[in-house]
């Protein structure tokens, strides 16, 4: 009985490991973005930028996703925290493992294709208001990153996440 036991412990940490392996995995695919460093010219328009959504790579999505989110955040002031900087979402075709995500401009409404809003940035009086605040600061250090959601998605509703990490973005 106790083989037994530990037998089964066994498979569940293997199967919990292999959960893990098995996370959404995201990359930015502009050698400026480094994570550490918002790259210059990438921040919000009132500080002279004409800052954009940093090109993604996104790999190891479930089986059932037809959308990924995006949720842009300054975790430095917490009310731009948790998708403060922009919520929106990027339908692809179910059964896809690995998609590319486009940029999208700050400060404009104009989603590209296959884009839909979820909620647009939060400080509309601090600039310009649109689906994507780019990072906003003034160059204070603010830590700025990213949650990606693989999701089921119908109209715009999110039925279920199925997978999500987070990446940072940078410093500004």
């Amino acid at each position: 009985m106790k083989l037994q036991c530990i037998t089964l412990a066994t498979l569940l940490a293997a199967s919990m490991h292999s959960y893990a392996d098995d996370k959404l995995k995201v990359s930015l695919t502009d050698s400026a973005w480094d994570g550490k460093k918002v790259p210059s010219g990438q921040q919000c328009s009132k500080f002279d930028g004409k800052g954009s959504s940093p090109l993604l790579k996104i790999k190891n999505i479930p089986e059932g996703a037809n959308a990924i989110v995006m949720e842009y955040s300054d975790r430095t002031y917490k009310p731009m925290d948790l998708g403060g900087h922009g919520k929106f979402g990027y339908r692809i075709k179910s059964g896809k493992s690995i998609v590319k995500v486009p940029s999208v401009k700050g400060h404009t409404f104009d989603l590209p294709k296959n884009f839909f809003l979820i909620e647009a940035q939060r400080a509309p009086s601090w600039d310009t208001a649109g689906a994507y605040l780019p990072p906003c600061s003034g160059g204070n250090g603010h830590d700025y990153y990213l949650t990606v959601k693989a999701v089921n998605e119908v109209d715009g509703g999110i039925r279920a996440v199925l997978s999500q990490t987070e990446i940072e973005l940078g410093k500004y």
